[in-house]
């Protein structure tokens, strides 16, 4: 029997393989403004906020255009993660699709690399939010700020996923009225109308007056691609809650469908302001950051403690959606028997207490590997798990591939999100990944270092993957074999 048969259909028991279900004790306690809100702030992370500059000083106004690639590259995933999500919400989005259509394997070993990408990117924030917080209240250490801050946002995961719903949506409300306050603003001052700005009002000038649009050429799009690709994870959160919402289906649908205005505004439109505002090569975009560079040329007093507070708003949301992904995915896996059974229980509140507990141990564990030894150890965490988002990506496509064939053959009425141009767009998709891979194994530096461990780290797990099915089969083949015997042998006494 294939992995696939042993995975139930639509509609089969709650909890089986490849159908973990709410009713299996996750409860819909995430309202729909909440999914609104982790679907607008799932796309903006704190690498938009403090990663900008050293793309901007790579490819300087061509920089929009990496932006707008891996913006498209983004959308198309999301769309063919909408369509599988819309048709079946579950805990494990795209391990639970993997398992169903590629086989065991393939669940296990993206989930578990989805794990592991989030435990590090809880070690990566809390050190960042640390950071910002020790120089407000320097009598605290870095360490106990990183600290109060996991322990803090552990406990609200802990309480209720409505607690995690409640936190999210005023963090991610906060990046999206910061982010569209400073397009706003920053527009009236590109075409002097802001009254008061110090900014001259150029226009769009900045865009081509120092060096021309590409100063350093059409290649450093490319090099502006792997700069900026990371920034974007977050986006396929939403898919993963929405087993958790009152009404999955339309969550799902309406996040796949506002992405491209997401993406559009928040992204391109920001970065747009910063290179109208300031010549690329302005030296106080790399020394204050993009944000703040654009802020003091306007004029606003105070705008690097105005950037830290939005900062930190952002790492907290970071750190909140990170450890709720974690435990998710490892409740899922827990659920299909890739993960301790523990993982796979709930409380009387619908927490899974053990997956939330044993993720941020982990993540407890990073940040001190980050504190005691960063240029070694935590270097190989941070390394091997940099290109993670990009497998993700190219796992979602490749079961999208295989799982359109079996929503129409089971569940046709439950197609409401369709990928464009299918299978086409698909396979440009998976095309596009593949040479932002090689590119960044092409670029060599840090970019090779990330795809080389994480290829290692991937090929780790799915060797384990493969061995646990192959072993797995083995002993339930010789346990029937046993059962039999051990029949024959009662029979044959009587």
């Amino acid at each position: 029997m294939t992995s696939q048969q042993t995975l139930t259909k639509e509609g089969g028991k709650p909890g089986t393989p490849g159908n973990p279900q709410p009713s299996d004790g996750l409860q819909a306690g995430l309202k729909n403004r909440h999914l609104s809100m982790i679907a607008i702030g799932g796309v903006i992370g704190a690498g938009l906020f403090v990663g900008s500059s050293s793309g901007i000083a790579a490819a300087g106004p061509a920089i929009l255009l990496s932006y707008a690639l891996v913006g498209a590259l983004v959308v198309f995933v999301m769309r063919m993660l909408g369509e599988m999500a819309a048709a079946n919400p579950t805990s494990g989005s795209f391990s639970a699709y993997a398992d169903r259509a590629l086989g065991r394997w393939a669940g296990f070993s993206i989930g578990w690399l989805y794990w592991f990408f989030w435990v590090v990117v809880l070690a990566v924030e809390a050190t960042a939010g640390a950071k910002i917080l020790e120089s407000w209240i320097p009598m605290v250490p870095q360490w106990g700020w990183a600290l109060i801050v996991m322990v803090v946002l552990t406990a609200t995961n802990l309480v209720s996923v409505s607690s995690y719903g409640e936190f999210e949506f005023w963090f991610a409300g906060i990046k999206v009225v910061a982010i569209s306050a400073f397009v706003l603003i920053g527009v009236l001052a590109v075409f002097g109308l802001l009254p008061g700005s110090d900014n001259p009002g150029a226009g769009f000038a900045h865009l081509t007056d120092a060096g021309g649009f590409m100063p350093n050429g059409a290649g450093a799009i490319l090099t502006g691609v792997l700069m900026v690709v990371f920034s974007f994870m977050g986006s396929e959160i939403v898919t993963l809650a929405a087993g958790e919402s009152e009404d999955p289906q339309r969550a799902v649908t309406k996040a796949t469908n506002s992405v491209i205005w997401r993406i559009g505004v928040f992204y391109l439109g920001s970065i747009f302001v910063v290179l109208t505002l300031l010549p690329w090569n302005d030296k106080s975009i790399l020394d204050k950051g993009s944000y703040v560079a654009a802020l003091d040329s306007i004029g606003i007093a105070h705008a690097g403690q105005i950037m830290n507070v939005i900062v930190l708003t952002a790492v907290l949301s970071c750190l909140n959606s990170g450890l709720y992904t974690a435990s998710r995915m490892a409740f899922s896996l827990g659920q299909r028997g890739d993960a301790p059974k523990a993982f796979a229980r709930t409380n009387s509140r619908g927490v899974p207490k053990a997956a939330i507990l044993g993720s941020v141990v982990f993540g407890f564990v990073a940040v001190f590997f980050n504190y005691k030894w960063p240029d070694t150890v935590f270097a190989f965490l941070l390394n091997s798990s940099g290109a993670v988002a990009l497998f993700v990506w190219l796992v979602i496509c490749v079961t999208q591939l295989r799982m359109r064939g079996i929503i129409l053959r089971e569940t046709p009425d439950k197609l409401v999100v369709r990928m464009w141009l299918f299978p086409y767009l698909t396979w440009v998709t998976i095309a596009m990944i593949l040479f932002v891979l090689g590119y960044m194994v092409y670029d060599g530096g840090d970019a090779r270092d990330q795809v080389l461990l994480s290829l290692l780290v991937a090929a780790v797990v799915i060797a384990i993957a493969v061995g646990r099915e192959k072993f797995g089969r083995r002993g339930a083949v010789d346990s029937a074999d046993a059962g039999q015997s051990d029949v024959k042998d009662s029979v044959a006494r009587s």
